[in-house]
């Protein structure tokens, strides 16, 4: 099993636990991306996107007022083909381990990234996702596939799940020729 899917509510440290695993195995050749809250005045008001390889974004903001809406944000959907699944298609040709964070709603309007995180997940590259815990058609098959191992985030494990499954990692990168040791760029 290459495909590791970290899922748990909202606010549990998915994003944070999927950034000091990059830190960790920072001598690897990452590609993916991750997410960040903007705020203003210690509002959140929308989310970047962000790559390993240098790239940045909006995801998602307030002031979005036309295309597809997750609560009170709107989605550009554009700026994240462009920058999150223009990505992922570079990870899949250059890195060894691909990151996301996340596949959510959010991402879900894309329909580009659902055909690119699906090659991800059928690649030989090992990747590791943090998913949304709520049902979705896209997002249980994704949890239901044979060859994912889905770990659920929660407080008592959260701290202790970076060295599981940074080991894990390097017990795949020892066997796994798709993962190659270049350097990459971590922002």
């Amino acid at each position: 099993m290459n495909n590791f899917l970290l899922e748990g509510v909202p606010g549990i440290g998915k994003t944070t636990l999927l950034h000091k695993i990059a830190l960790k195995i920072s001598h690897l050749c990452l590609g993916g991306f991750y997410t960040r809250e903007i705020r203003e005045n210690m509002q959140r008001v929308g989310f970047r996107i962000d790559t390993f390889s240098g790239q940045s974004g909006i995801l998602s903001h307030l002031n979005i007022n036309n295309g597809p809406r997750v609560g009170k944000y709107g989605v550009d959907v554009t700026s994240f083909e462009t920058i999150g699944v223009t990505e992922l298609i570079r990870a899949l040709v250059e890195s060894g381990v691909i990151l996301v964070d996340e596949i959510g709603k959010m991402e879900l309007y894309s329909n580009q990234f659902k055909e690119i995180i699906l090659r991800c997940f059928d690649s030989e590259k090992i990747l590791i996702a943090t998913i949304m815990s709520r049902s979705h058609p896209f997002v249980d098959r994704l949890k239901n596939r044979s060859d994912v191992k889905r770990t659920e985030i929660n407080r008592q494990n959260r701290d202790k799940l970076e060295s599981v499954l940074v080991n894990e990692i390097k017990r795949q990168t020892v066997s796994n020729p798709a993962v190659n040791q270049r350097p990459h760029h971590l922002t």
